[in-house]
């Protein structure tokens, strides 16, 4: 296909994500199973326009006063991705396959060189409903956090120290180009491609078959770290879903201990078993909501870790669809969820025991909000500084920018590079 094709298939794309509320992949994944002349490249610079149309949506709605799928993806080709009209132009003429030709409107607004004035929740790509709560939490970095996550994400890697160890891993991806990660003493990362980019499929690297890595964002790493499981634990993953955290868990814990994995959405913990067997984890439990239960479990456990269901601003990067569909009944969804399980999940930690609650967030109802909630209900539980644990067991790595008075961290592209990630530590004292 040539670029001219792959414009008009973005169209039709993101014309079904708007019309049917269809989640980006699946979107995505159909229409190439309904194209199937189109090749994997094709497929790749087609979902690349997708995502960046979708990650700046308000921005370059703003820019040409036109939020429609034909106007956002010809926009993404030629201002996000620095085509220019020149070429722009030269696409829709020369395939037949192209979109219509560009109206006197469209190249106006595409050639003007001082463009309107956008208003802060528009130049942060941030939804305006939200945009009260972005500045609450991030002050004068409101703009730039908001861009950070309104870009392309990295593929992130976490050498399972079960088989392997950074430094060879660095040697088998060299050719990926991947790069020690800045925080996590034990992750990998391969930089994300602008525009036509594509990434390399680490699935298919023999160290992946293999279980000598998994696929996981350094911000979910460090949040594992900071939760520090240890060998002979008695460890609950209370929200384990498809066990990225729980591998982590079980490498940090030298495969030494008992380390329970739970999630009450049984589909979301299918995933698992495969991903333990190739990874060579042998202390773990996967626990089935439907066949089994926790109660055995009630005032056992060291460490109960919680990565709590959230809204998932955090992951914006990732799932840039989903900023444009969450809503207000959403988000108060989310904190009833993460209410009902911090007060199931706090029953299983034993008197000295830790709880680590964990969202991939950016907003201050399911991250701060919550942890004073918790602390407030729940007197026999004191806060931890994860500040601190981070200080002492990462003294290498930079201090995150955002801390709480208790010492909560929270994660974000802007500021360690990372997903948006909320983490907070407690320990119960009776």
């Amino acid at each position: 296909m040539k670029d001219g094709g792959r414009l008009a298939a973005a169209i039709e794309v993101l014309t079904e994500v708007e019309t049917r509320h269809r989640p980006v992949q699946i979107a995505l994944r159909d229409w190439g199973a309904s194209h199937r002349f189109a090749g994997s490249g094709d497929r790749t610079v087609i979902g690349n326009l997708v995502f960046d149309a979708l990650r700046n949506k308000a921005s370059l709605a703003a820019r040409l006063g036109d939020g429609s799928p034909r106007a956002l993806a010809l926009a993404t080709y030629c201002l996000t991705w620095a085509k220019g009209l020149e070429a722009l132009v030269a696409v829709l003429e020369e395939d037949r396959h192209a979109p219509e030709a560009l109206s006197d409107r469209e190249t106006t607004c595409l050639t003007t060189a001082e463009p309107p004035v956008l208003t802060p929740a528009q130049m942060a790509d941030v939804p305006d409903w939200l945009w009260g709560r972005f500045q609450a939490v991030f002050g004068g970095e409101a703009v730039e956090e908001g861009r950070a996550l309104a870009t392309r994400a990295p593929v992130d890697l976490r050498t399972n120290t079960l088989k392997s160890d950074r430094e060879k891993m660095l040697k088998r991806l060299a050719h990926t180009g991947a790069l020690a990660t800045p925080l996590s003493p034990v992750g990998l990362r391969i930089e994300a491609k602008p525009g036509l980019g594509r990434m390399p499929h680490v699935q298919a690297e023999e160290g992946y078959r293999k279980g000598w890595f998994e696929l996981q964002d350094e911000a979910s790493q460090l949040a594992a770290h900071l939760a520090q499981a240890k060998p002979g634990d008695q460890v609950l993953d209370y929200c384990a879903g498809g066990g990225g955290k729980t591998l982590a868990f079980a490498a940090a814990m030298q495969n030494k201990g008992q380390l329970y994995a739970y999630d009450a959405d049984r589909l979301r913990l299918a995933p698992i078993h495969e991903r333990l067997q190739r990874a060579g984890a042998r202390n773990i439990q996967v626990r089935d909501p439907a066949s089994s239960s926790l109660e055995d479990l009630e005032g056992q456990m060291d460490l109960v870790f919680i990565d709590a269901p959230c809204t998932g601003t955090g992951v914006w990067r990732r799932r840039p669809d989903s900023k444009w569909r969450l809503t207000e009944k959403a988000l108060e969804d989310r904190i009833e969820d993460q209410h009902h399980v911090l007060d199931n999940a706090r029953r299983y930690v034993k008197p000295g025991g830790r709880l680590a609650y964990a969202t991939c967030s950016v907003l201050p109802e399911e991250n701060q909000d919550q942890a004073a909630w918790f602390l407030e209900k729940n007197p026999d539980f004191q806060p931890i500084s994860a500040l601190e644990v981070w200080q002492e067991t990462l003294p290498d790595a930079k201090a995150p920018r955002y801390v709480s008075e208790r010492g909560d961290i929270l994660l974000t592209p802007a500021s360690t590079a990372t997903d948006g990630f909320f983490i907070s530590l407690f320990q119960r004292t009776g």
